[in-house]
């Protein structure tokens, strides 16, 4: 008993520290001085929390662990120095809601506060995000258009840089080595094979970007036309706008007074009034409309040739089975860091996470090297 208990503190212990350690590299990295402080702040509650649980295992007069940064927070401290730590918000907030429940089942840490902290913590998180830079959220009760952003963006935080980028290089590594696995099968001399992998990643990655521009295209298409409509309706029939805010915000926990007081507060200016409805109504950010069309196609090229090209490398300087093994090796390579950068997102352990992924892609090219060899049998 008394050793699972130390188990149990311990691993909280090491949750808390690995935190803090998170919080501590995205202050560093963050040069708004708003932002910082609340990623400094979130560090020195985790660093709270870890004491209450140090505290806990010296009184069973155990010792405490050594505690080291895990993969994941040094991972995703990299990325933050790197790209800023924006980049990473969004797989951070998510990884806090994930997180939120993990204490409700430990009594000594619902009495102590442990557990309604930690849901606070995707909270702020999210209202950092909502809030423009050198503007931090406020204490007290948000404003009207400080919520209705922040619901704005919780509608978006499925699509994050960080999840996009790492799928996107799965894409074009996967269907692109299963390509050339397929051919190899069908024992084609190494200069078709090389064609036909240019010829899948040029043809692969502009199929990716036009469905990306026309994906983002639409939607903001969509968008607009929905704005229009709310807007014709909020020049039509103001008062009944209003009595809508005022229940979306009583469903928020707000009493009645309060509802209809903001609800009336916000329909006095047309430009918020719209604002405020298109992001409770239809979950839509105004400002954003889902991005750049042009910019989404970009990338979603470079991602997809990137991932693309690792199985095609080795036959640009080696032939046969030997351009083979190399491509597999180099295909498999990037298949287990992709499965690695997924666990940054999933919270899924980054072993299990990169050889799950291995596994799958080796299989799907392991069907098409079958099917390749199987057509050029019958073929012949």
């Amino acid at each position: 008993m008394a050793n699972g208990e130390i188990e149990r503190l311990t691993a909280n212990f090491a949750d808390e520290m690995d935190g803090a350690a998170l919080y501590r590299a995205l202050a560093e990295a963050e040069s708004d001085p708003a932002a910082k402080s609340v990623f400094e702040r979130l560090a020195a509650v985790e660093e709270t929390h870890a004491q209450f649980w140090a505290k806990k295992i010296e009184a069973l007069g155990a010792r405490l662990p050594a505690v080291k940064p895990g993969f994941r927070t040094r991972a995703l401290g990299f990325l933050a120095r790197r790209f800023g730590p924006r980049f990473v918000l969004p797989t951070i907030q998510n990884a806090e809601r994930r997180d939120s429940a993990k204490y409700d089942g430990q009594p000594d840490a619902v009495a102590a506060g442990l557990a309604a902290t930690e849901k606070d913590h995707a909270v702020e998180l999210a209202a950092l995000q909502a809030a423009p830079p050198s503007k931090p959220s406020r204490k007290g009760p948000l404003s009207g258009a400080a919520i209705a952003k922040l619901e704005g963006r919780r509608h978006n935080l499925g699509g994050n840089a960080l999840r996009a980028a790492v799928l996107g290089a799965n894409d074009g590594l996967v269907s692109n080595m299963s390509l050339v696995m397929g051919v190899a099968g069908a024992a084609l001399d190494e200069s078709a094979i090389l064609l036909t992998g240019i010829a899948g990643l040029i043809a692969g990655a502009c199929s990716m970007a036009l469905g990306e521009w026309q994906s983002v295209t639409s939607s903001r298409e969509l968008y607009e036309n929905e704005i229009a409509k709310e807007a014709e309706e909020l020049a039509q029939n103001p008062e009944e706008e209003r009595k809508e805010l005022s229940l979306i915000y009583q469903s928020k926990g707000l009493s009645e007074a309060e509802a209809e007081g903001l609800a009336t507060r916000l329909m006095a200016d047309h430009k918020s009034a719209l604002d405020t409805l298109a992001r409770e109504e239809l979950g839509v950010d105004p400002d954003e409309l889902g991005g750049s069309a042009w910019t989404a196609a970009g990338t979603s090229f470079v991602l997809f040739a990137a991932g693309a090209i690792l199985p095609v490398l080795p036959f640009f300087f080696l032939g046969g089975w030997a351009a083979v093994v190399a491509s597999l090796a180099a295909g498999g390579f990037g298949l287990f860091v992709i499965g690695v950068g997924t666990s940054l997102f999933t919270g899924r352990g980054w072993l299990f996470s990169g050889v799950r992924q291995l596994l799958i892609g080796l299989g799907a090219a392991a069907i098409t090297y079958g099917v390749g060899a199987a057509v050029s049998v019958t073929l012949v």
